[in-house]
Parts: C-alpha cells; sequence; structure tokens
C-alpha cells in the first residue's frame, strides 16, 4: 500500500477528537452544540446533512483503493438465491420431505418447483468461482495492474466470485449495501476491501469507476438493475464501451427480449452490440482478457 503519510504545522483531526474530550465537564461541554461536527453522530445524520453523506460515501471507497493501488476491475452480478450444488440439492431433499407431510398443499409443491429450479442453475455458482480465480490467476503484463474482482457482498453468484478471487490468493473489493436482511462479511473478503454503503447510486458508481468488464450472471431485480444501468450509461455514452457478457444464453434469452425491444423500435439495432453472451467461465475470461489486451492461454 501506498504511504499518504504527510506532515502539516495543524493538529490532524482525530487528535482534536482527543483534546475536545479531556476537558473538564459542565453544562456547556455536554451541550450537543459543543461536540466538534464531525464526531457528532446525531449531526450528521440529520436529512439535512445527506449531500455531505453522499460525499464521504464517494470518497471513503475512492480512497482506500487509491492507496490499495487498485487501478482495474471486472465487475461480477448475479442472484444472491443460487447456492452451492450440495445446498441447492439439500434444499430440494427438505421441500420434498415437506411436501411428503403435507401432500395436499399448494405451497409445498411450489416449494418443490422453485427448488428444482434453482438446483438446475446450481451449476453457475461454480462457473461464477471457476471466473473469479481465472481472472485472479491470469498475468496482466499488457493492461500494466491486476484485474481484481468486485461484486456485491451477498451470498450466492457473488460470494462464488470473490470466493474464487481467494482461491488464487488474489485481492478482492466487495461493495455491500445495508438492507434489512444483511448477511455479515464472510472469511473469503479482502478486508480491507469490503465496503459498505448506505446510498445505491454511489455504490453504483463505485462499480463501474474502475470497471474494465462486467459479467451478469442469472439474477433478479438487483442483477437486472444493475445491469441496465450499464447498459443504459455505454448506450448514451456516457461510460466508454466494455465487455459486457451475459452468462448463461437460456436464462436470459427468456429473461430478457432484447430482439422484441429492437422490432418495437425502442432501441437501435446497435445496441444488441453492447452486449454478448457466454456460457462458460473460460469463454468469458478469454473475451475479458483480449479486450484488456492479454494473450490469454484459458
Amino acid at each position: 500500500m501506498a504511504d499518504k503519510t504527510h506532515h502539516t504545522c495543524f493538529p490532524d483531526a482525530q487528535e482534536d477528537v482527543g483534546h475536545s474530550i479531556k476537558i473538564a465537564e459542565n453544562d456547556q461541554s455536554r451541550s450537543k452544540s459543543y461536540k466538534l461536527a464531525y464526531n457528532d453522530r446525531e449531526f450528521m445524520t440529520r436529512d439535512e446533512l445527506r449531500p455531505v453523506r453522499l460525499q464521504l460515501e464517494l470518497m471513503k471507497p475512492e480512497l482506500l483503493q487509491q492507496e490499495h493501488d487498485i487501478q482495474a476491475t471486472v465487475v461480477i452480478f448475479g442472484g444472491t438465491r443460487m447456492p452451492e450444488e450440495h445446498v441447492a440439492r439439500e434444499r430440494l431433499d427438505a421441500a420434498e420431505k415437506k411436501a411428503a407431510e403435507d401432500p395436499e398443499s399448494e405451497l409445498c409443491r411450489c416449494s418443490i418447483r422453485f427448488a428444482k429450479r434453482v438446483l438446475a442453475k446450481a451449476k453457475y455458482y461454480e462457473e461464477a468461482r471457476k471466473l473469479g480465480r481465472l481472472l485472479s490467476e491470469a498475468p496482466h503484463a499488457g493492461l500494466g495492474c491486476d484485474l481484481v474482482v468486485m461484486t456485491g457482498g451477498g451470498p450466492g453468484i457473488m460470494e462464488a466470485a470473490y470466493r474464487g478471487a481467494h482461491d488464487a490468493c488474489s485481492k478482492n473489493i466487495v461493495l455491500n449495501i445495508v438492507l434489512p436482511h444483511e448477511q455479515a462479511p464472510n472469511p473469503y473478503i479482502t478486508p480491507e476491501l469490503c465496503f459498505q454503503f448506505h446510498y445505491f447510486s454511489i455504490r453504483k458508481m463505485h462499480f463501474l469507476m474502475r470497471a474494465h468488464a462486467l459479467v451478469a450472471f442469472p439474477g433478479g431485480y438487483g442483477t437486472m438493475d444493475e445491469l441496465f444501468e450499464t447498459l443504459t450509461l455505454i448506450q448514451t455514452k456516457k461510460i466508454k464501451p466494455l465487455p459486457v457478457l451475459l452468462f448463461g444464453r437460456e436464462f436470459w434469452e427468456k429473461a430478457l427480449n432484447f430482439e422484441f425491444l429492437m422490432e418495437e423500435g425502442v432501441i437501435d439495432p446497435d445496441d444488441l452490440n453492447i452486449f454478448q453472451y457466454v456460457d462458460s467461465a473460460e469463454e468469458a475470461a478469454r473475451i475479458i482478457l483480449s479486450h484488456n489486451g492479454e494473450r490469454p492461454e484459458i
């Protein structure tokens, strides 16, 4: 990590926090107004301070990534509900056992159908893990820096991707978001690059600030949101083109009918060239590395 330490004649902010709490207590020093503004949580979380909090969420991950010399990322999105195959199989077994106890239950029959579909897509967990490993292991001499896997902080596909980077003993970056059902970070994540966000908008900006490619595995609303944000920014030339890979043609062609959008005239034929389908980790890695000036042997 680059040493950003520098000396000035001014005390730093942490020193002044220490000085401010050493004074003798009285009515004045106990007053909320006396707290240093940046050390006053109640003040910092006021509605009027939203612009300041937005700026802080932009700056903190940016400064820490600079300190860790993160220059290029591959962003991997995908559903949180796609576990490893053995977990998916256990869930199907549990659903079938429950249905056997109540064979008339429509809810139980639905649970079995859903569990079977999840099991059918469990292969994507291993493919995401393999892709995370391949990208982390590949030499990047032509790029001049390492490609670092970046994901959201959830389970499923995201866990698989940063787990693959962990398998290769490489850094990974996780951008978590505060949600009511939030999961705690797990040991596969690089601790120094595990960030937590309040604002979806700033989080999505960070996903793309260093992105050299984006891979979208099958997923739900969150995956769609992140995918369409990227497609829109490329279409409107707000960001430079980069490989956008839809992993799993069978899923994506059913989930999103891009041809219909073109035929209806709401997108141009050229807009279909913004993305491409892939069906294996090796194929995705070759496209990404070739785009970034490498000659991959995968």
